[in-house]
């Protein structure tokens, strides 16, 4: 069995879903008072929990349908973050720089931006949403195409020297269930009580390999 299902988490069960980037840091505090932090690792991993939008039994029996089929955390499946599924508002082929091109390579990897140089955080798009991408080769756009599972895309003729590559897309989080069991009771008036429907990002080892050198 093929360990991602590409199928999306019910938009109408994630209503009021919780969550966010998570950055695990090792911080010491020495003895004068000052500390040394350490990253654990270069990318933030998201977390979510969609207990919220988990409110009748119709609702409770979806949820546990879609749990079954993907055997628990054993198979991920896409999450849309309802804070941040857009390289931006409206989406646009300029929105986010992916690459630069050297006339010879024709695959790039999505990523999206956050914040500004010295500093800014260079996140892959592993999971974007089919028949949004847009991509430009400086400002104009290109005929490209490009894999929903991965993020990359390809370019049918190599983009010359030089020539900056854009890309804009809505993008999905690939996720999976962060626990082994579902824990539901149904009270004697039919309301559910949930307590958790935890979700974890998973990350393609590949795509947060590459993304960085394709924007370097």
């Amino acid at each position: 069995m093929e360990d991602f299902h590409d199928v999306r988490f019910p938009l109408h069960l994630a209503y009021g879903t919780s969550g966010g980037p998570r950055r695990p840091t090792d911080i010491l505090q020495m003895a004068n008072g000052s500390e040394v932090r350490n990253a654990k690792g270069r990318h933030s991993r998201r977390t979510y929990n969609a207990i919220a939008g988990i409110k009748t039994e119709i609702e409770a029996i979806e949820l546990m349908n879609f749990f079954e089929a993907r055997r628990g955390p054993l198979c991920g499946f896409r999450f849309r973050d309802p804070l941040d599924h857009k390289s931006a508002d409206p989406v646009t082929a300029t929105d986010q720089i992916i690459g630069t091109g050297d006339g010879h390579r024709k695959t790039f990897q999505l990523v999206k931006t956050y914040g500004d140089d010295p500093h800014a955080y260079i996140r892959p798009i592993t999971k974007p949403v089919d028949g949004t991408v847009k991509v430009a080769v400086d400002g104009v756009q290109n005929e490209i195409s490009y894999d929903p599972m991965t993020g990359q895309v390809t370019f049918e003729t190599a983009p010359v020297p030089g020539s900056l590559i854009t890309a804009g897309f809505e993008f999905d989080v690939p996720v999976r269930f962060a626990s082994d069991a579902l824990d539901i009771a149904l009270d004697d008036f039919g309301a559910m009580q949930i307590q958790d429907v935890p979700l974890i990002e998973i990350h393609q080892a590949a795509a947060v390999s590459t993304a960085l050198q394709d924007v370097a």
